[in-house]
């Protein structure tokens, strides 16, 4: 979510420009759609929260520790090192902090990671039809250096992951990976300057340096649903898709469901791309939904070879920049991605020039409004696809476009028009559901089926350590979850103090962009200066000052008021923390002007070579 562009988008209803005024002829009611948008919240808040989903651990943890990939049998000698840095993860956060530091001379790093190669989550999301959900050109990281063309404009999950590989390769990367590998902990050394990283495998890496790059899609989560333990037939969740049972592959062919009836849990991204495909397989389908997406067009095509080999040098930055930039609300000269993102930062956004609204109570009417005509447009989609009327209104989304992360998709409206497939809505449950060795349970009425998919997504919003699942110990031993018990506190998202050379890149106390290989790239580059510069200056270590980090949250927590009440006005799911965005989301506390106006002020602070607000100490 943008916090900077919906964060002020207050809805009161007590301000601002008649409702005919703003957008002409409307065809709705205002108040009757904020009325539904609320009732619609209402019946899925429920008081747990984030705490309604269950951890992959103990006797879930198969859920999220199986590696369908893997070798089970692989083995290796306990490793010893001493090291400039290790780099925890390689997903593409992890891969792009390597190749950024690789192009600032610093070249002794590990990378550790938990699945049997690179990818990170494209390691473990290979489910039937998973695809990047923003464009190729502007998600694939790397690609002028690589000088590889996606072959599509939205780019499947094996291409993804063969890019992934093809950084590795590029960069040398393997030859420096521990695979199949978890960090358990690491604890700062003040004597040596070091951190001391423990793994499950018995490995000690002594490190100046350690670079966090787990990214936001770590450790699968699991709905809290009462029985889950006593399912007797086969499930799994999407990120570790069990080909060996369903036959296939991720472009389908999946003989194994052809007599099996399968129930899948969500319909948020990953059910949206998986449902089709399952539909097609399976003797039948049942989708439990508690909050319906929205579901607009892909419009995916093949990459044009011309229209590639003519982009002139920096066009992936330009592009990425042109993208984040419309995403902000601002206007450009050319939309230079033209896809249904962009359509709907356009349909959302307020006049300019001369009928630009003169105060903030009138560009927050008119955006609301244009809001709702994006969310009827995106309604009558399902009216004119599926032809069910109680199936339709059940799958119709009622709450502001980006309090959900918006989906694109042309085959999973359509898959709600085969007699194999029943939508089954919980929203009048609060989302509660019983498992029973047999099937799901539904106000008194059982499903029976043969498999269960979890299509519930990742551990964003739970608790940080739960998150990450690593301890974290700096100076006098202090825990990293200790230091931030009353919430996150850093100096730009990067560091925090008492924790000298450790970094983190992801979702954070920085900005967050919808295309998120484009903010681990920002990141990157800036966490890799941190880690020369030290180096080149001599010191042993660097951390930022209390006072800095001080100033730096109080700043974020002066944005908060806006972005708050929007929030709060939101269907609960990953982006309010479940319905409440004073708690433990990253997405609540973030820069706000938003990801090109954080990536400036990060260029401006490398420009003037003070390190400002960072205190370095002792010798290498």
């Amino acid at each position: 979510m943008n916090a900077a562009r919906y964060g002020s988008f207050m809805t009161s209803g007590e301000h601002g420009l008649p409702e005919s005024s703003a957008l002409g002829s409307i065809t709705f009611d205002p108040d009757a759609v904020r009325e539904r948008y609320r009732v619609e919240r209402d019946k899925r808040l429920r008081r747990d929260g984030a705490d309604q989903y269950r951890e992959a651990a103990g006797p879930l943890a198969r859920f999220a520790e199986h590696d369908p990939y893997a070798d089970p049998d692989f083995h290796r000698d306990p490793v010893a090192d001493d090291i400039d840095i290790v780099i925890v993860g390689a997903g593409f956060s992890g891969l792009l902090a390597a190749a950024r530091l690789t192009e600032q001379g610093v070249t002794s790093f590990r990378i550790i990671e938990t699945g049997a190669d690179l990818g990170g989550t494209w390691y473990w999301n290979r489910y039937p039809g998973a695809q990047c959900d923003t464009e190729s050109y502007c998600y694939l990281p790397l690609l002028e250096e690589l000088g590889y063309m996606p072959k599509e404009k939205y780019s499947f999950a094996d291409e993804i992951f063969e890019h992934a590989q093809r950084i590795g390769q590029r960069y040398g990367l393997y030859e420096r990976a521990l695979f199949q590998t978890s960090v358990r902990s690491m604890d700062w050394d003040d004597s040596l300057n070091r951190w001391h990283v423990r793994t499950d495998r018995n490995d000690h890496l002594r490190a100046r340096f350690v670079v966090m790059a787990l990214g936001s899609m770590t450790r699968p989560k699991l709905p809290g649903l009462p029985g889950i333990e006593s399912f007797a037939g086969h499930a799994f969740h999407t990120s570790r898709w069990d080909y060996s049972y369903t036959g296939g592959n991720p472009n389908g062919g999946m003989t194994g469901l052809a007599d099996k009836r399968v129930a899948v849990i969500g319909t948020g991204a990953s059910a949206i791309q998986a449902v089709p495909r399952v539909a097609r397989d399976a003797e039948h389908l049942y989708v439990f939904q508690r909050t319906p997406s929205t579901v607009d067009f892909r419009r995916n095509r093949p990459t044009d070879p011309e229209w590639f080999a003519g982009l002139g040098p920096g066009w992936q930055r330009q592009r990425r920049e042109n993208f984040t930039t419309q995403a902000a609300g601002v206007a450009v000269e050319e939309d230079l991605v033209d896809d249904g993102w962009t359509r709907i930062f356009r349909a959302i956004s307020s006049p300019k020039g001369e009928n630009r609204p003169r105060t903030r109570e009138e560009r927050n009417r008119i955006v609301e409004l244009t809001d709702m005509a994006k969310m009827e447009e995106l309604r009558q989609r399902v009216d004119d696809v599926v032809n069910d009327r109680a199936t339709a209104e059940a799958l119709k989304p009622w709450y502001r476009v980006m309090c959900k992360r918006p989906t694109f998709n042309d085959e999973y409206l359509p898959a709600f028009n085969r007699p194999n497939v029943t939508l089954v809505d919980v929203s009048g449950t609060k989302g509660m559901m019983t498992i029973t060795p047999n099937g799901v349970v539904v106000d008194g009425h059982e499903y029976e089926v043969d498999c269960i998919i979890f299509a519930t997504g990742f551990e964003i919003s739970a608790d940080f350590r739960r998150r990450l699942g690593i301890e974290v110990n700096g100076r006098n031993g202090r825990s990293l979850y200790d230091h931030w018990s009353n919430g996150l506190q850093t100096l730009h998202g990067f560091t925090t103090n008492g924790f000298p050379n450790w970094f983190y890149i992801g979702v954070s106390q920085n900005a967050f962009d919808l295309n998120m290989t484009s903010m681990f790239d920002e990141q990157a580059r800036h966490v890799a200066y941190l880690v020369a510069e030290t180096m080149r200056r001599g010191a042993g270590a660097v951390e930022p000052s209390e006072q800095a980090v001080n100033d730096w949250v109080a700043l974020l927590r002066s944005f908060y008021v806006g972005g708050k009440d929007f929030l709060e006005s939101c269907t609960p799911g990953y982006y309010n923390n479940e319905g409440t965005p004073s708690g433990g989301s990253a997405f609540f506390g973030a820069y706000t002007p938003g990801p090109a106006a954080f990536s400036k002020l990060m260029e401006d602070w490398r420009a003037a070579g003070t390190m400002e607000g960072l205190e370095l100490s002792g010798s290498a």
